[in-house]
């Protein structure tokens, strides 16, 4: 997703229903933003214990809160949005990134990560990864062929024999 599109995910969820925005935020901080409950709440200055009453529904946010979460979803974004590899996995995959920025021949590069469980949805991803300004793609061999066609960015493909991590040191040397 791109900058605006994750924070206004959340002020969205916020106008639907307490259960919406605790399910959107939850999402939003592990899957979009990478991050554990407690880590979020560090960078947005907020008690781990109120971020864990929000979550869980048994406290609304109120407003200089829910500002604060925004303004701090919008800041990470904005520190995502230089040269990165998306890396397009299954969930059990993708947790097994335990880096999410890496130094490859004396580069900074950012992972991210897009989770998908079949191939519409790893197809959608790619599409959304290149719209969010991803330099290069790593996927699964069996989409790889198919998104080459409709992307404009390097595609590498996780080889069985090799690990994902060498499928990104391949995708990084693509972008040279």
């Amino acid at each position: 997703m791109n900058l605006m599109n994750v924070a206004d995910k959340v002020i969205k969820s916020a106008f639907e229903s307490d259960e919406v925005f605790q399910k959107t935020l939850s999402a939003v901080i592990k899957e979009d933003l990478n991050l554990t409950a407690v880590d979020f709440a560090k960078k947005a200055n907020i008690p781990p214990s109120t971020l864990y009453k929000i979550l869980s529904g048994n406290r609304d946010p109120n407003i200089k809160t829910l500002r604060q979460i925004v303004k701090t979803i919008r800041d990470i974004k904005e520190s995502d949005s230089g040269e990165f590899i998306a890396v397009i996995a299954a969930r059990s995959v993708l947790d097994n990134i335990v880096e999410t920025k890496k130094k490859i021949g004396g580069r900074l590069v950012t992972i991210r990560e897009y989770s998908a469980t079949s191939m519409e949805d790893a197809i959608i991803s790619a599409v959304n990864a290149e719209r969010d300004g991803a330099k290069a793609l790593v996927c699964a061999p069996i989409v790889g062929p198919t998104v080459e066609k409709i992307l404009n960015i390097p595609v590498t493909t996780i080889a069985p024999k090799n690990s994902l991590i060498d499928a990104i040191e391949r995708a990084l040397k693509k972008m040279e």
